[in-house]
C-alpha cells in the first residue's frame, strides 16, 4: 500500500507532505494492563506487552468474551493485516492475509463477525465485514468512501470517520444504506458508548480547543459533553459509563454522571511505556488495551 493514501496520512499526523514518502507507519506496540475501580477512581496493574516486536501494532479492540483482541498488524512488506491475540495461550495469529490492507478490526454487535477498513487495489478506502475467523469478506457500506475508521452504535447503525476537508462523521444505516453528514472537523477515534445506540467522539474548534462529544443514533442529534485537556486525542469508556483518555503522557478519567473535572490516573512514564495513543477497554472492565510507542533497543 502506497505511504501517501489517505488512512496512512492520519495515521503518521502532521508530518510535512514531502517527508510522507520516506516515511514508515510509527513503529507501536499494543500493552494490556488490569483495570479496577477504587472509591470511584481507576487504577491500573503493570502493562505487559502483547505484540513485543518491531513494527506498527496498533488499533486494539477486545473480542466481546474478552479472551482475547483484535488487533492491525503492518509487516516488512508494508502490508496491514488483522491479527488476533489470546491472553491463554499468550498467542497471536492472522485473521487476514488479503491482496488488500484491513484497518480497524472491530467486532460486529449482531453475530459472528467483524469489521474493518479496508484499502482496496485501486486505494479506495470502504467498510467491510468477515467472518469472525477472517473469512467470506463483504461490502458493508457500497457507496460511502473513504472511510477511515468507524464505530457500531447499536446491531445496524454505524459512525463513520470519512476522509475530506475537512473529515466528516458520517452516520450510516447498514439495512437501507442511509447516510447522514453530522458533524465535520473532527478527530479519528470514534468510540460507541456502553449501553446506548449512540457514539462518542472528538469534536475539533481549532488547534487550541477540543471537546468530547456524542452523536445519537436513534434521534440524530449531536451534543458536547466536556471539554478534553490539552493533547488529547483518544479516548474510551469503562462499562460503568466512565471515559479514559490519553495525551500521550498522562491516563485521564472523567465521569459524566457526576460532571467535574477530568483526574489524571495514571503517569505513562512510570509505567514504562511513551507516547500512549489509543485505548480499549473490555467488555467486562476489567483489561485496558494501551497503544505506545515501540520501546528503545
Amino acid at each position: 500500500m502506497a505511504l501517501t493514501t489517505p488512512l496512512l496520512l492520519t495515521v503518521l499526523g502532521a508530518l510535512p507532505l514531502a517527508s510522507l514518502a520516506a516515511q514508515s507507519p510509527p513503529g507501536t506496540d499494543i500493552w494490556v494492563a488490569d483495570l479496577s475501580l477504587r472509591d470511584g477512581r481507576v487504577t491500573l496493574g503493570a502493562p505487559v506487552n502483547v505484540t513485543a516486536r518491531a513494527g506498527y501494532d496498533n488499533q486494539p479492540a477486545f473480542l466481546p468474551d474478552g479472551s482475547g483482541l483484535l488487533y492491525t498488524r503492518i509487516g516488512a512488506n508494508s502490508q496491514a493485516d488483522v491479527w488476533r491475540y489470546d491472553f491463554a495461550p499468550r498467542a497471536a495469529r492472522a485473521l487476514t492475509t488479503t491482496p488488500e490492507s484491513e484497518y480497524s478490526p472491530t467486532p460486529i454487535p449482531a453475530g459472528n463477525a467483524i469489521s474493518v477498513v479496508r484499502v482496496e487495489r485501486d486505494s479506495t478506502q470502504r467498510l467491510w465485514r468477515f467472518d469472525a475467523d477472517g473469512t467470506n469478506p463483504a461490502l458493508v457500506l457500497e457507496r460511502l468512501k473513504p472511510v477511515g475508521y468507524h464505530a457500531w452504535a447499536g446491531d445496524s447503525t454505524l459512525v463513520l470517520f470519512v476522509l475530506g476537508d475537512p473529515n466528516a462523521l458520517v452516520l450510516a444505516a447498514v439495512a437501507t444504506g442511509r447516510v447522514d453528514t453530522v458533524a465535520r472537523n473532527v478527530g479519528r477515534s470514534p468510540q460507541s458508548i456502553p449501553g446506548r445506540h449512540a457514539v462518542s467522539f472528538v469534536q475539533r474548534v481549532d488547534s487550541t480547543e477540543s471537546w468530547l462529544a456524542e452523536v445519537d443514533a436513534d434521534t440524530r442529534a449531536v451534543r458536547r459533553l466536556v471539554r478534553l485537556p490539552p493533547g488529547v486525542d483518544f479516548h474510551a469508556w469503562t462499562p460503568g459509563g466512565l471515559v479514559l483518555a490519553s495525551d500521550g503522557a498522562t491516563l485521564y478519567q472523567w465521569n459524566p454522571s457526576e460532571g467535574g473535572p477530568w483526574i489524571p490516573v495514571a503517569d505513562f512514564a512510570t509505567l514504562g511505556l511513551r507516547g500512549v495513543t489509543r485505548l480499549a477497554v473490555s467488555r467486562n472492565g476489567d483489561r485496558l488495551a494501551l497503544v505506545a510507542q515501540d520501546p528503545p533497543p
